[in-house]
C-alpha cells in the first residue's frame, strides 16, 4: 500500500438534486465522517461531486475506511487513489509505482483522464495520450487497448492535485440516510424484514425497529438473533433503537377467542396497531414491512388489505414485487442471511394456523376480532414495551 493513499468517493443520485442539493451533500458528509470515526483521523472534503478522504497520519486503518465508505448510502463508487503534482511526469511516475502490481497482472491497458481543472494546459484526451504513451514504454509487455483493456488507469486533474487510481468499485448507492424521513420497520427474525429495512434506508429513510416477543413461546436466543440483525444493519443505517413489545397475551387471547383461519391476520392487525403507536411516539411518519405479494397466506392482496385496515400511516413494502430468490440474494449481499436462517422461532411461526384464510373478507375478520378487548390488549402491550439502542 502507498502511504500516500487516499479514497475518492463519487456522489450518486445526490448530484441530480436541484435547489436542496446542498442539504443532501451536508447530510452525506456527516454520515461519511461518522462512519470513519472508528477508522482513524481523516480529513474529508467535497469538491465537484467527489468526496476526498485523506488520512492525516499513518495509524489510519485504510482497509476499514474502504469497507465503511462502500456502505454509506449516497456514494455511487469508491476508489483508492494517490495524489501527485499536476504534471505529466509526476502522473506517469505515480502510476508506475502505485499500479505496478496491476500492470504485472494485465495484458492490456488504457488511460482515462478527467480534467476538472480547466486551467490545466492539456485537455483530457491529450493527458490520456501523453500518460498512455509513457506508460506503454515503461511496461512494454502490456499493450494499449482502448476498447476492452484488462486495466484502466484513471487520471483526474483537479484543483489541488492530480490523482491516479485503478478501477473504482460500486458504492452502496441510494440517498443519504436521514433525507427520506423517519419510519418504523417491523423486524422479525426472518430473511425478508432486514432486506426491506435496508432498502428503505437506501432511500434515505432513518429507521427505528419494532420487534414482538412472546415468552415463553419465543426464546432469548430469538431476541438476540433479532438484535444481531439490527446490529448488522447499523453498518448501513447508523445506530438505531429497537423497540421490544410483549405479544404473548395478545396471541393467547386470539387463540382462545378467534377462528383459527384468522389467527395470523388478527395477529398482524395487532402488530400494525402497536407499530403505529410506537411510530407516533417516535415522531415517525410511516411503517415498513417485509411483505412480498403472494409469498404466504397473509400476503395475498386481500390479506394485505385486511392488515392495513387498522393503520392510518403509509405502509412501505419495498419487497412487494420481488421473489424469494431475489430477496435471498440481497440478504447475502448485505450480510444478514446467515443470521436470518438461525433456527430460533419468532412469534409469527409459533401460532401458525393449519389452514389460513387466503381470501379473507374484511368484515368477517373485524367481526372475529370483536370478541377481543382490542384497546385494552394494545394498551397493556405498550406498557410492557422496552427498547435497546443498537450500535455498529
Amino acid at each position: 500500500m502507498n502511504n500516500n493513499e487516499m479514497l475518492l468517493l463519487k456522489l450518486g443520485e445526490v448530484v441530480l438534486k436541484g435547489l436542496n442539493r446542498r442539504s443532501f451533500e451536508d447530510k452525506l458528509m456527516n454520515n461519511v465522517r461518522r462512519r470513519l470515526r472508528h477508522c482513524g483521523s481523516f480529513q474529508t472534503y467535497l469538491r465537484q461531486s467527489t468526496i476526498y478522504v485523506e488520512p492525516t497520519n499513518d495509524s489510519c486503518d485504510m482497509e476499514a475506511a474502504w469497507t465503511a465508505c462502500k456502505q454509506v448510502f449516497g456514494i455511487a463508487a469508491v476508489a483508492r487513489a494517490v495524489p501527485c503534482e499536476k504534471t505529466v511526469e509526476a502522473i506517469v511516475e505515480t502510476a508506475k509505482v502505485y499500479l505496478k502490481d496491476e500492470f504485472a497482472r494485465a495484458k492490456s491497458f488504457k488511460v482515462e483522464s478527467k480534467r476538472a481543472d480547466k486551467q490545466f494546459p492539456m485537455n483530457s484526451i491529450q493527458i490520456s495520450q501523453a500518460v498512455g504513451g509513457e506508460l506503454a514504454e515503461a511496461f512494454p509487455d502490456v499493450e494499449v487497448d482502448v476498447h476492452n483493456p484488462d486495466l484502466t488507469v484513471h487520471v483526474e486533474v483537479r484543483e489541488k492535485h492530480a490523482y491516479v487510481h485503478g478501477p473504482s468499485e460500486p458504492g452502496a448507492g441510494g440517498l443519504p440516510v436521514g433525507m427520506g424521513g423517519h419510519a418504523v420497520s417491523l423486524l422479525s427474525g426472518g430473511i425478508d424484514s432486514p432486506v426491506s429495512s435496508w432498502m428503505m434506508a437506501r432511500r434515505g429513510v432513518q429507521l427505528e425497529m419494532v420487534h414482538f416477543v412472546s415468552p415463553p413461546y419465543t426464546s432469548q436466543q430469538a431476541l438476540d438473533k433479532v438484535l444481531e440483525l439490527a446490529r448488522l444493519l447499523t453498518a448501513y443505517c447508523g445506530r438505531m433503537i429497537v423497540h421490544i413489545v410483549p405479544f404473548t397475551e395478545i396471541q393467547e387471547e386470539i387463540r382462545k377467542n378467534c377462528p383459527e383461519e384468522y389467527f395470523t391476520l388478527i395477529m398482524r392487525r395487532f402488530m400494525m396497531r402497536l407499530a403505529e403507536a410506537v411510530a407516533k411516539k417516535a415522531g415517525a411518519k410511516a411503517l415498513v414491512t417485509g411483505e412480498s405479494l403472494g409469498q404466504v397466506a397473509s400476503q395475498t392482496m386481500m390479506a394485505l388489505g385486511v392488515t392495513e385496515d387498522v393503520t392510518t400511516m403509509p405502509v412501505l413494502r419495498p419487497l412487494i414485487g420481488m421473489d424469494k430468490v431475489e430477496i435471498i440474494r440481497l440478504s447475502r449481499e448485505i450480510g444478514t442471511f446467515d443470521t436470518s436462517i438461525l433456527p430460533y422461532e419468532d412469534c409469527c411461526t409459533v401460532f401458525t394456523p393449519r389452514h389460513p384464510a387466503t381470501r379473507p373478507n374484511l368484515e368477517d375478520v373485524r367481526a372475529a376480532e370483536a370478541a377481543l378487548d382490542v384497546d385494552a390488549l394494545v394498551a397493556k402491550a405498550l406498557e410492557g414495551e422496552t427498547w435497546v439502542r443498537v450500535k455498529p
